[in-house]
């Protein structure tokens, strides 16, 4: 109490002081010293405030507190007034105005200068946001960028598709780089550590990095230390988590009535339990993240050091995500002519799983939580701690046994980074030569005890354990050579150098089972039999050369190409090397003398580029080799009884090639308040890898060929926009991207099939063709219910009784456009971010509804089947239980709109008045709440729109939009603390 008097107390007197009759005057420059009229002086906290005159003079009544001086294209500054009454101020050119400076492949370029289609995500898109990942902070705010959260576990696998999937069995994910060093996995990257990302969407700005750039690039690049100003930051933040929605099954009275129509089941009437099992699976999970960071530095020597800690604790037990890291950025200017650097980053990451996307029978928690009868409970009445089984499916778990039963972990320590030195030979000559490493040690370690669960007191188990474990090594080494000169009106830039990488992996898996029954010994020497063991191990290695030319004319006439020839040990020999070009142009309009006349735009720019990249990624690393597969007979005890050749080797492939063609338009008017940009691409990928199957005569599986072609072809929008600028501060930026996909050729195989689902008997969901999109669901045309005997009716194409030729295209994964929306307002000391985002004209494929619609076995179900068809409720879709596992054909019966708008993030901060703490050092504080995923408008009648049952480990870009028991994302409030000394 007496603390908060003191505060008010101070606020008090400070008002006082501000009050008094007392001015303070200057002159406000730009940074070549020109006069600045019209820019916004304002008394921090007040509504005093007056704009400089004609000559950049201003006067404002004040003694004390801080001057606010904000001017559109130039950065905000804040100033104490300290008791002078004349303070000139020069102004620093805003960066996130057209001279911003962009990260590009292998350096930097003016933004204005850019001729290739480059997205820009800064820390606004990341501060006081709970991202568990990196990539989490991309969707939305990249026009063209589709990133989906496929699963709601904590440090869940996220997908990003960059205008569009490319590939249907190599991999779909962009190529992430990392402070100079190339990976596929950004989710160890704390996202408070990055200063910005850039997204290189076009094959021009992304063929610099050849064969790994078809899917497009990330660039990623961390905070570093500013000279003579250290500063020592940290960051806090907790909140709660909790499941949006719940969805209503039956209860004990509704499921006895309902086993009795199915097989005359009868449910002791003796059993009147009534477990909500959604109650016992969905609880409250937590998050909390922790940031001290310090960074500073000299006029020759930088640092940015910095460790974090953060804890995801999911809404279903036992899923849950630790993450504790190190970095340490060091920049030094040794001599004159030569720069030294260092990246590293340290993160260990320990997830505990939760098992989703499978059926109750299978595992999976999710639909065991919906499909449990309701009578059941968690535990044996008897008091042991077995948890108790499903009396009509005895091998069935109830889902608490299938969250708790087994103790599971994984553990990632990772360690990535580089060193780079650059030499000025000459003026406008250097070299630059970086070393970068990429190391993670990966476990896995799973019991299940012989006693508590009814698959691990199985006398065919008793017990299981194992253990995975795999190390990953990646050595980078790049030498390159830049030069830049300008002749007058003509400025050249050019890059040129070598790079070379190589990756190994290995890998030791064990399995064993029959444990003693003695509590808490899971090391597996203690178990009886080894079930399997084995290793594994792989490589490959990749050399390169590039180079590229940036040429402008007068800043009018803008020029760029680049080459990259890449040769890859994953393809054989005479197909180990490809080339990828690209040529790009830009043309200032503006600039133009009969543009001179047209005040309101400031800058009119028209780009177009052509390109070619590559796709090694998702790649067997000896696919042209033929694989062999061991057999072995138990029972003789020996080595391997015969060697079984599965899969033929395919000498002829090579990469697959992404042609991308893009034009676009970047506008910026009425002094920088509105920029504009638009952009329109031809994307087509040939030599699609797939499998293309053999007759089981044959002796191989299949054969792996180029053999298809795929095109994506779209439009981009982005909108960026000052609304209002005074004591109240607006702004909005909005996205919206459309893609079209469509299969163009298949040369072997006229058809493939994807997406099994177990639920009737593995029927494929997914049918790729000529002519189809990649995600495009198969299945019959659901008409109903015959009210005549409540069997289910679907469509006779052929006339002559169902049967497969009566399939057809029931829905596609594929949304017509996906779009972001974002809000920052300030006023005073408060500041306002709201953050929408959402995706239109996408179908999902509700297989949950196969198994709590299906009514042909014990399993609980929805309480749409209230509504099925009995004697007396003839007139309804919903078929009569016990008509069998038919009923749930994949069919238009479970395709849903999947389109949804979502508030993805709100932030309200306020900045606290940090004059009182000047003795503490704090120049900056902050509290703020943040809530993500607040509200969410869809059709979709699942737990989440945003899903996907099969994980993007797989690669495949056909397998989309599928909900089958997967874990939903969760509502989470934030609180927040932010303190700079």
């Amino acid at each position: 109490m007496k603390r908060g008097l003191l505060l008010l107390w101070s606020m008090l007197l400070s008002a006082a002081l501000w009050a008094q009759n007392s001015s303070v005057s200057g002159k406000v420059t730009s940074p070549d010293g020109q006069s600045l009229p019209g820019v916004n002086v304002v008394l921090k906290g007040t509504t005093t405030g007056t704009i400089t005159d004609g000559d950049g003079n201003y006067k404002l009544e004040a003694i004390e507190g801080t001057l606010v001086f904000s001017f559109i294209g130039y950065q905000i500054l804040e100033i104490p007034i300290d008791n002078r009454s004349v303070i000139d101020v020069k102004m620093e050119e805003d960066l996130t105005t057209l001279e911003q400076v962009v990260v590009v492949g292998y350096g930097t370029q003016r933004k204005k200068d850019l001729t290739t289609a480059v997205a820009i995500v800064d820390q606004t898109a990341i501060k006081d946001r709970p991202l568990t990942s990196a990539a989490e902070a991309l969707q939305g705010k990249a026009a063209g960028v589709q990133v989906t959260q496929t699963s709601g576990k904590p440090g869940g696998e996220i997908s990003i598709r960059v205008r569009g999937a490319t590939s249907v069995q190599a991999g779909n994910e962009p190529l992430y780089v990392v402070d100079g060093v190339p990976t596929t996995d950004i989710r160890g990257i704390n996202a408070n550590d990055i200063e910005s990302m850039s997204v290189l969407k076009d094959a021009s700005s992304a063929a610099i990095y050849g064969a790994r750039a078809a899917n497009g690039v990330v660039l990623v690049t961390t905070k570093r230390g500013k000279a003579n100003t250290p500063q020592l930051q940290f960051l806090a933040n907790v909140g709660v988590t909790e499941v949006t929605r719940k969805l209503d099954v039956l209860n004990t009275e509704q499921y006895r009535e309902l086993m009795s129509e199915i097989n005359n089941t009868i449910v002791d009437p003796a059993l009147t339990q009534n477990t909500n099992w959604q109650d016992e699976t969905y609880g409250t999970g937590s998050f909390q993240n922790y940031q001290l960071s310090y960074s500073g530095g000299t006029d020759k020597s930088q640092y940015y050091v910095s460790g974090g800690y953060l804890n995801n604790k999911g809404i279903i037990n036992p899923s849950e995500y630790n993450r504790y890291t190190l970095r340490l950025n060091l920049d030094n200017q040794v001599k004159e002519w030569l720069k030294m650097g260092t990246n590293f980053n340290f993160v260990r990451s320990k997830y505990k799983n939760t098992e989703d996307n499978k059926a109750g029978g299978r595992g999976g928690v999710i639909l065991s939580a919906l499909t449990t009868p309701p009578f059941l409970t968690i535990y044996n009445p008897d008091g042991s701690g077995q948890f108790a089984p499903n009396p009509f499916q005895p091998s069935w778990e109830n889902p608490v046994a299938f969250m708790e039963g087994a103790d599971e972990g994984t553990t990632d320590d990772r360690l990535i980074g580089n060193l780079n030195a650059e030499v000025k030979i000459l003026e406008g000559l250097s070299f630059r030569t970086n070393f970068g490493v990429d190391y993670t040690i990966h476990r896995n370690d799973y019991f299940l005890d012989p006693f508590r669960t009814v698959f691990g007191r199985d006398p065919a188990n008793h017990g299981i354990g194992r253990t995975d474990q795999s190390t990953t090594f990646a050595w980078l080494s790049e030498n390159t050579f830049n030069y830049t000169k300008s002749f007058g009106v003509h400025n050249v830039n050019v890059l040129a150098g070598m790079t070379a990488q190589e990756s190994t992996w290995e890998r030791t898996f064990i399995e064993a089972k029959d444990f003693p029954s003695v509590p808490g010994v899971q090391t597996l020497n203690a178990a009886n039999q080894i079930v399997n063991a084995y290793t594994e191990a792989n490589d490959w290695a990749l050399a390169s050369m590039l180079a590229r030319v940036n040429y402008d004319y007068d800043g009018k006439y803008l020029f760029t190409a680049t080459v990259r020839r890449d040769g890859s040990s994953k393809f054989a020999p005479g197909r180990h090397w490809g080339t990828f070009p690209s040529v790009s142009a830009g043309w200032r309009i503006s600039a133009e003398p009969f543009m001179q006349s047209v005040t309101f735009i400031n800058d009119l720019k028209l780009r177009a580029g052509w390109g070619k990249n590559g796709n090694q990624e998702g790649i067997n690393n000896y696919a042209y080799y033929t694989q062999w597969g061991f057999r072995r007979r138990s029972d003789l005890g020996q080595g391997p009884e015969f060697v079984k050749e599965s899969t033929l080797g395919g000498t002829g492939i090579q990469w697959e090639e992404t042609t991308q063609t893009n034009i676009g338009i970047d506008l910026s008017v009425l002094n920088s308040r509105l920029t504009f940009t638009f952009d329109a691409y031809l994307k087509k990928t040939d030599g699609l890898l797939l499998d293309v199957g053999f007759p089981y005569y044959t002796g191989f599986d299949y054969l792996r060929r180029n053999s298809g072609k795929v095109e994506n072809k779209g439009l981009e929008f982005a909108i960026s926009s000052i609304n209002v600028e005074s004591d109240l501060r607006w702004t909005t930026d909005f996205n919206i991207s459309m893609n079209r996909n469509k299969i163009m050729e298949l040369n072997y195989n006229d058809v493939y099939y994807y997406a099994p689902m177990y639920s009737n008997g593995d029927q494929y969901l997914v049918r790729m063709t000529e002519g189809s999109s990649l995600g495009t669901f198969f299945g019959y045309v659901y008409e109903g219910v015959d009210p005549d005997n409540g069997n289910p009716l679907f469509r006779d194409f052929t006339g002559n009784g169902l049967n497969d030729a009566d399939r057809t295209v029931i829905g596609n994964a594929q949304p017509k456009f996906i779009f972001g929306l974002t809000n920052n307002l300030s006023y005073k000391r408060f500041d306002l971010n709201i953050f929408l985002q959402g995706s239109y004209g996408n179908d999902i494929y509700n297989a949950t509804r196969m198994e709590l619609e299906g009514m042909y076995d014990s399993k609980n179900q929805s309480t749409a089947v209230l509504n099925r068809w009995t004697e007396n409720n003839r007139n309804t879709d919903m078929p009569r239980a016990g008509y069998g596992v038919a009923a749930i054909r994949n069919s238009t019966r479970f395709v849903e709109d999947g389109s949804y708008l979502r508030v993805k993030n709100v932030t309200l901060a306020y900045n606290v008045n940090t004059s009182q703490f000047e003795k503490l050092g704090i120049t900056k504080l902050s509290v703020y709440a943040t809530g993500q995923n607040l509200l969410t408008w869809t059709n979709y009648s699942g737990y989440d729109p945003e899903v996907n049952a099969y994980s993007t480990v797989t690669g495949r870009g056909t397998e989309l939009g599928i909900d089958y028991g997967t874990y939903p994302q969760s509502r989470t409030v934030i609180l927040g603390l932010n303190v700079t000394f």
